[in-house]
């Protein structure tokens, strides 16, 4: 008894018919014939009622057909384990991160996974936030670091790592260092120094700009939060960041939270539902490192 017999044996009892199970399983239909012929006789014993135009199945066929499914889908099921365990022997991975977020824990876990598989390639790339999703989507990124606001994109698997309010970022003696309460209004008479478009920070802002008809002064662009903070700090903007961000930078820039912009900026790992079998392994390390508590800032 062969699989491909009770692959054929299943086709034409759920076809009822051996010409449209040939067409089904990609063989003629002498063939598929000839095969449920062998199988009966090594099982002694007819499976089909050939005697009327649509084929039924004997008792013999009925008490045949639910094990001959569970054959085939172990059999299915042998193959997808091997196929998994090969995938994480000498695979391939591609992971995203925004463009100018170093967070280390990201790192940590890509080593540990290296150290757990090292034939798994792993190949890391920077992209806007927005390139990153749709290459998650496409299947062209297999795991992405994104910023995002308020929510995660919709139809992918997410682990929010950061939720954070934006601040305004001044060094000591600006006007807006003195306020104890800041709004997006008082920004606009300021030049700004901020993310560029594509970036989860940024996409907060910009929306919550345009859901008051201001139009900020975007002086400086850049992508790094680290280099956003240096500009600021040097006089040439109002640095807009999220709260850990400026929080690395306490010695020299004073934060202030945006009190009318309530939206969160978000940092999340996204994936696709169907992922890679090395995508799962990866993300058990991405989850343990990001569970330490001094893993972000």
């Amino acid at each position: 008894m062969e699989l491909r017999q009770l692959e054929y044996f299943v086709a034409v009892a759920e076809e009822r018919n051996f010409t449209r199970a040939a067409e089904r399983v990609h063989i003629s239909q002498s063939g598929v014939s000839a095969q449920i012929r062998q199988l009966e006789r090594e099982l002694g014993a007819e499976l089909f009622d050939r005697s009327a135009r649509a084929v039924t199945l004997t008792v013999a066929g009925k008490a045949a057909l639910e094990h001959a499914r569970a054959a085939l889908a172990a059999a299915g099921a042998v193959g997808q384990a091997v196929d998994e365990v090969t995938d994480l022997i000498r695979g391939r991975l591609t992971v995203g991160m925004v463009i100018g977020c170093t967070v280390t824990p990201l790192f940590d876990a890509l080593a540990a996974f290296h150290q757990a598989h090292p034939g798994v390639e792993i190949t890391l790339l920077e992209d806007s936030s927005d390139r990153l999703v749709e290459g998650v989507r496409t299947g062209a990124v297999d795991l992405a670091l994104i910023g995002a606001s308020a929510t995660t994109p919709d139809g992918l698997d997410a682990l929010t790592i950061i939720s954070e309010r934006l601040v305004a970022a001044v060094p000591a003696g600006h006007p807006l260092a003195r306020r104890r309460r800041v709004v997006l209004r008082d920004l606009v008479s300021h030049p700004i120094v901020c993310m560029p478009p594509g970036t989860g920070l940024r996409a907060v802002f910009d929306q919550a700009c345009a859901a008051q008809n201001l139009q900020p002064a975007i002086a400086l662009q850049a992508s790094a939060a680290d280099a956003v903070a240096d500009l600021a700090a040097r006089g040439l903007g109002v640095a807009v960041l999220s709260e850990s961000m400026a929080a690395g930078h306490g010695d020299r820039l004073t934060a202030r939270i945006l009190a009318d912009v309530e939206t969160p900026a978000l940092l999340a790992l996204i994936w696709r539902s169907a992922y890679h079998p090395a995508v799962r392994e990866l993300l058990v390390h991405c989850r343990r490192a990001f569970a330490r508590p001094d893993s972000v800032p």
